[in-house]
C-alpha cells in the first residue's frame, strides 16, 4: 500500500535542473506525485511505498544536480489521493518568496560539446546553455525564475528549442534562457548586424591581436580585453582608464596556461575550477609587464562563459587583460548605451551581446589563504547566495559600509548578501548601491515599513545617511569593528560562542568618536562585545586624507617618537607633504586619534621608499607585503603589549634606525611583518588565558594580508587555539552587511 509525503526542499534549487531531476528520480524509483517551484524553494507531493519513499527522499540529497545546494529537507506526512505517474505542475505562488537565487554559472561541458559540434544546432552559438550551466542572478528579474522573469522574455522559443524546454528528459527541460541561432539574441561587432555572432568573434579576435581594446559584454557587465602580453596596449588601457598601478586580472586560455604564468597550488586550482569561476591571487612566474606593477601576484581566471570560450577557440591571445568596463573607480558598465558613452576613447570596439542584463555583478576575486579559502571580492558565482541562516523571522536590511560596499538582506532567517558594489563616496557607485537595495528587496517583496534596517555608527557615512532617509519599522547602529568580528561568526552560526575577536583594518567609527582598526574584542554575538585592548594610540593629520599619503600618516605615528633621524634626508628623502603634516600634529589641528593597523603599515611603507600617493585603498600595505616575501630573513622587531595597549614606537623605531644604517628593505619588510605577527599573537595567548577563551577570531581588511596570517598561524601552533577567519564573505568591509545583521538580531532583542 502506498504512502504519501509532502517534501519541502529550500535552497539554491530554482534554476539549477532541479524538477527535472526530481521527475527522473521518481520515474526510476517508481514514485507518483508532483513537483512546482514555490516562493520558498520546490515542493513535492510523493506517493510510493513507504521504502521507496525513504529512498526517495535520500537520493534526493546524495544525487542533486552539482548547481544545486540544499539547506534543507522538511517532510511531512500527506495523504495519498492515487496520483498516477509522476508530472511538472507550474510554478505557484501564495506568499513573498523566500527561495535561494542561484548565483550565475560557467558554461557546463556538455555545452561545450555542442558549442564546437558542426553538426550542433548551437554550433558556435553564444549564448548556449542549460539547466546547469549559464547565467541565472544576472537575468533574473523577479520570482519564481521562470521565462517571463528574465531577461530572455523578449525571444519566444521556436519549435526546436520548446520541444526541449517542455522535455522533462531533456537537460533543457525549463532551462529558463534556452536559445537557438534561430530564436535567440545574438553577439554583434559594434552592435552592428554585419558581423554577428561567429565573424563577430573572429574580427575581435583580429583586434585584439593586433593591440586594440575591445569591451566584450559578459554575464553582469562589459570587460575591456586586450593582449596581456602587448605591454603597449597594457599602458593604453592604463592611460584610458586612468588606472595608474592597480593590478589588472587576467583571463587564460585554459588551466596549463595558468600554470605557466602563476605559481597553482593544489588549493589554488580547485578555487580557479570551482564552479564560481573567480579571479584566483597567486604568486606570479611570468612577466607581464603592466598588468601588476609592484605586485608578486596575479589574479587568474578561466573562461565561464560560451563567447569567451568562441574567442581563444578563434585564436584570441593565450593571456587576456580582462578588466572591469569603467574608468577608475565607476561601476562596471552592464546597459549598452551606457557602455559606449561611458567607454567611449577606452574602448576600440564593441563586441555586443543582445541578452540585457538585469543588474551588474563583477568578477569574484578569491586567494587560496592560510586558513582555507577566503573571497576578497564577492560577486558573480557567489552572490547573491544565502551565507547564514540567522535566528529571526522579521525581514533585517542590512547597508554595511561605504568601502567595497555591500548589502545584507534577512529573509525568513536566510541572509542573502548582495554582490560586491564598490566605494559609495564615488557617484555612480552611490547610485549602484541605492539600485542595489532597490533590486533586492523587490525581488524578495520586502517593504521598508517592515525591516529593521541596521546601519554603520558613523553618522558621516554615504550608507548611513541613506538609511536614515530610507523607511523602516525599526533602526539600529553597529560598530564597524563589531560587525567584522560578527560576520565571522555569522558564518559559523555561532551565536552564544564566546570568543576573542581582532579586527584590524584601516579605518572606522569608534565609540569614542576616534578612527578605530587596531581592535581586540572579548564575547559573543548574542552578549556583545566589550573592547579589551587595542593598537597605542597616534594622531592621523587630515583625518581620511591620510590614507591616500603614506608620508602623512607617518608623521602622526612618528611624532610620539624620540631621535629619529631625519626622514626629510636620504635614504628616506620624504616630500614636504610630510613637514606640513607634522606642523598640524604640533599645532593639533586637523588631526583625529587613531588605533588603525592600517595606518601602521602605511607609516612603515613610507619609511621603506612608499613616498608617493597611492593611487588605490591598501595599495601601501600590499607594498609591504611584497616587500617582505622576497626576504629569507627570520628577524623579528619587538612589538611589545603594555596596560592593554600594543606599542609601535619600537617597532617603528627599528624599521627606521635599519633602513637609515642601510639594511636591505626588503629584509625590514619581513622583519616588520613577523613583528606584527609576534606581537599580535603574544596578546591573543595572554588575552585568551586570561578571560579563558580558546577560540579566535580575525577579521578585517589587513588580514587580506596572507603573509601575515601565516605567520599568524605559526606562532599560535600548538596553543589549543581554535582559528575562525572569514570564508563566506570577504575580510575587508564586503563583509560588514553580514556582521550587521547579526548584531542587530540580537541588540533588537529579535532573535529567537
Amino acid at each position: 500500500m502506498n504512502s504519501a509525503c509532502l517534501i519541502q526542499v529550500r535552497g539554491v534549487v530554482q534554476g539549477v535542473g532541479f524538477r527535472p531531476f526530481v521527475y527522473r528520480l521518481a520515474k526510476q524509483h517508481g514514485v507518483s506525485g508532483w513537483v512546482f517551484n514555490g516562493e520558498d524553494g520546490v515542493t513535492i507531493h510523493a506517493e510510493a511505498p513507504e521504502s521507496v519513499l525513504a529512498v526517495f527522499i535520500a537520493a534526493l540529497k546524495t544525487q542533486a544536480p552539482p548547481a544545486a545546494s540544499i539547506a534543507a529537507i522538511e517532510v511531512q506526512p500527506a495523504e495519498a489521493n492515487g496520483a498516477a505517474g509522476f508530472a511538472i505542475h507550474q510554478s505557484e505562488r501564495h506568499n513573498k518568496p523566500t527561495v535561494r537565487v542561484s548565483p550565475d554559472l560557467p558554461v557546463c561541458e556538455q555545452c561545450l560539446q555542442e558549442l564546437f559540434d558542426p553538426t550542433d544546432r548551437r554550433y558556435r552559438y553564444p549564448y548556449i546553455n542549460c539547466t546547469n550551466c549559464g547565467p541565472r542572478y544576472s537575468v533574473i528579474l523577479a520570482l519564481p525564475y521562470d521565462r517571463p522573469n528574465t531577461t530572455m522574455k523578449a525571444w519566444p522559443l521556436d519549435a526546436y528549442c520548446d520541444a526541449q524546454y517542455h522535455d522533462p528528459a531533456n537537460r533543457r527541460f525549463h532551462a529558463q534562457p534556452v536559445a537557438c541561432p534561430q530564436c535567440g539574441p545574438h553577439y554583434l561587432l559594434n552592435g552592428d548586424n554585419a558581423l554577428k555572432d561567429h565573424a563577430a568573434i573572429a574580427r575581435t579576435v583580429q583586434l585584439l591581436r593586433q593591440g586594440q581594446i575591445v569591451a566584450v559584454k559578459g554575464l553582469g557587465g562589459y570587460h575591456l580585453a586586450c593582449d596581456a602580453r602587448n605591454a603597449t596596449a597594457v599602458n593604453a588601457l592604463r592611460e584610458r582608464k586612468y588606472r595608474k598601478e592597480k593590478p589588472f586580472a587576467v583571463m587564460v586560455k585554459d588551466v596549463e596556461t595558468a600554470r605557466g604564468i602563476v605559481e597553482l597550488s593544489s588549493a589554488a586550482g580547485t578555487l580557479l575550477t570551482s564552479v564560481a569561476r573567480p579571479i584566483v591571487l597567486a604568486a606570479a612566474k611570468a612577466d607581464l609587464p603592466g598588468v601588476a606593477p609592484e605586485n608578486d601576484e596575479l589574479g587568474v581566471m578561466l573562461p565561464y562563459t560560451p563567447v569567451h570560450h568562441l574567442l581563444f577557440a578563434a585564436g584570441a591571445p593565450e593571456v587576456l587583460v580582462m578588466t572591469s568596463a569603467n574608468r577608475s573607480s565607476e561601476p562596471i558598465a552592464y546597459d549598452e548605451q551606457d557602455a559606449f558613452e561611458r567607454l567611449a576613447g577606452v574602448s576600440d570596439a564593441f563586441l555586443v551581446g543582445e541578452r540585457p542584463i538585469a543588474r551588474r555583478v563583477e568578477d569574484s576575486v578569491a586567494r587560496a589563504g592560510a586558513f582555507g579559502p577566503v573571497i576578497l571580492r564577492r560577486s558573480r558565482g557567489y552572490a547573491p547566495g544565502a551565507v547564514a541562516s540567522l535566528p529571526i523571522d522579521r525581514p533585517v536590511l542590512a547597508v554595511g559600509a561605504d568601502l567595497k560596499s555591500s548589502i545584507t538582506l534577512v529573509v525568513d532567517g536566510q541572509a542573502f548578501v548582495s554582490q560586491y558594489i564598490g566605494d559609495l563616496d564615488h557617484y555612480q557607485a552611490f547610485q549602484a548601491f541605492q539600485e542595489t537595495i532597490r533590486d533586492l528587496m523587490s525581488m524578495y517583496e520586502v517593504s521598508g515599513d517592515d525591516v529593521l534596517l541596521v546601519h554603520d555608527a558613523h553618522p558621516q557615512y554615504f550608507s548611513t545617511t541613506y538609511a536614515l532617509s530610507l523607511p523602516a519599522a525599526e533602526r539600529v547602529a553597529v560598530q564597524h569593528h563589531r560587525a567584522h568580528i560578527a560576520s565571522v561568526l555569522a558564518e559559523q552560526c555561532e551565536w552564544e560562542r564566546r570568543v576573542l575577536g581582532v579586527s584590524f583594518d584601516g579605518t572606522g567609527y569608534g565609540d569614542d568618536g576616534s578612527i578605530w582598526g587596531g581592535e581586540f574584542f572579548a564575547g559573543s554575538v548574542r552578549e556583545g562585545f566589550e573592547r579589551v585592548a587595542h593598537l597605542r594610540r597616534a594622531s592621523l593629520p587630515g583625518g581620511d586624507a591620510a590614507a591616500q599619503h603614506p608620508v602623512q600618516a607617518a608623521a602622526g605615528f612618528l611624532a610620539q617618537i624620540d631621535g629619529l633621524p631625519d626622514v626629510m634626508e636620504a635614504p628616506f628623502n620624504f616630500p614636504s607633504r610630510y613637514q606640513y603634516a607634522v606642523e598640524l600634529v604640533r599645532k593639533n589641528v586637523r588631526c583625529f586619534g587613531t588605533t588603525s593597523i592600517g595606518r601602521l603599515f602605511d607609516s612603515v611603507a613610507a619609511l621603506l621608499g612608499f613616498t608617493r600617493a597611492t593611487s588605490f585603498e591598501g595599495q601601501a600595505a600590499m607594498w609591504v607585503e611584497a616587500l617582505a616575501r622576497k626576504s629569507a630573513s627570520s628577524a623579528s622587531y619587538r612589538f611589545p603589549f603594555e596596560s592593554g595597549e600594543l606599542d609601535f614606537r619600537a617597532l617603528l623605531r627599528a624599521v627606521a634606525e635599519d633602513r637609515k644604517h642601510g639594511l636591505d628593505p626588503r629584509d625590514i619588510a619581513r622583519a616588520f611583518q613577523r613583528g606584527v605577527a609576534q606581537g599580535l599573537s603574544h596578546v591573543i595567548r595572554k588575552l585568551c588565558s586570561e578571560r579563558h577563551l580558546d577560540t579566535v577570531v580575525l577579521s578585517g581588511g589587513v588580514f587580506q594580508n596572507d603573509l601575515l596570517l601565516s605567520d599568524v598561524r605559526d606562532w599560535l601552533h600548538g596553543q589549543g587555539l581554535t582559528i575562525w577567519t572569514n570564508h563566506a564573505v570577504p575580510p575587508n568591509d564586503g563583509g560588514i552587511s553580514l556582521g550587521q545583521t547579526a548584531l542587530a538580531a540580537f541588540l533588537c532583542n529579535n532573535a529567537k
